[in-house]
């Protein structure tokens, strides 16, 4: 376990930061000593994972803004507003994120618009703006982004996200090249399946979904979101230093599950 000052005073802005995985990584990060600026579309919600990382957190430091990581201003908007509260930005999470199944032959424009607006065009407009924050703060800092190992497998029935995310991973690589000079480390997590998140009600709908996707996990089990919020406070943290440009799976073999052996224990058991 890291220390509590892993992240002391650090300023980390996160993307999706009412539920599920930006929440628990807002969560983690604020235990480790970071002060938190969470933000997204619905300010009710906001508010009420502000109050609820305050009350699990005495003398945590959050923030709650509202705005849409599709639309530049609300961006410079979320800049301005932490540069106010606390004066700079050391660490971004670009967790925003949109999905839902759908064959590819019947996804409709505005589907495919939605989910690469938020993923892709969303996680730049956020690196670009709080990038040139931490250039020309002198400071350097963090960028992580998710992203999923479909990115790289493709993923059949998400192809508006399986793109995205790819883009995201190519995105994540470059950005690290470009600005390592200025001391910003770009990495991303390439979570499986995870329990208690917003993607999960739409990705494993039905008892039954949720059980064959299971089989095909090698742990056994789904993953839980403060597993990838203790893998993120590594990653932002001086522990990962010399890390950038790297994609980190963390989802229990799942994606590496290709091969012949399991079909072989499948038939021997119906036998």
């Amino acid at each position: 376990m890291l220390s509590p000052d892993t992240l002391k005073n650090r300023v980390a802005v996160i993307t999706g930061g009412s539920s599920g995985l930006g929440k628990s990584i807002a969560g983690e990060f604020a235990r480790l000593g970071a002060h938190i600026v969470i933000t997204g579309r619905n300010e009710e919600r906001l508010n009420a994972a502000a109050q609820d990382l305050l009350s699990r957190t005495p003398g945590a430091r959050v923030l709650a803004v509202a705005g849409d990581v599709r639309n530049p201003a609300d961006v410079d908007h979320w800049v301005a507003e932490t540069r106010q509260a606390f004066g700079q930005i050391d660490i971004l999470v670009n967790n925003a994120a949109g999905n839902f199944v759908c064959p590819a032959e019947q996804l409709s424009v505005n589907g495919w618009n939605a989910v690469v607006g938020i993923v892709l065009n969303g996680t730049f407009y956020c690196s670009r703006a709080m990038g040139k924050e931490m250039i020309e703060s002198g400071r350097g800092g963090n960028i992580l982004n998710i992203v999923a190992t479909y990115a790289w497998t493709g993923g059949p029935g998400t192809v508006h996200s399986a793109a995205a995310k790819a883009g995201v991973v190519a995105m994540t690589r470059t950005l690290a090249v470009e600005w390592a000079r200025y001391g910003i480390r770009v990495n991303a997590i390439a979570p499986g399946p995870i329990e208690h998140t917003g993607g999960a009600d739409k990705l494993w709908p039905t008892k039954t979904i949720e059980e064959r996707l299971k089989q095909e996990i090698p742990a056994g089990r789904f993953g839980q979101p403060e597993e990838v919020a203790r893998l993120a406070s590594f990653i932002v943290s001086d522990y990962a230093g010399f890390m950038t440009g790297e994609v980190v799976t963390l989802d229990g073999g799942e994606w590496l599950n290709k091969g012949f052996l399991k079909h072989f224990e499948a038939d021997k058991s119906t036998k």
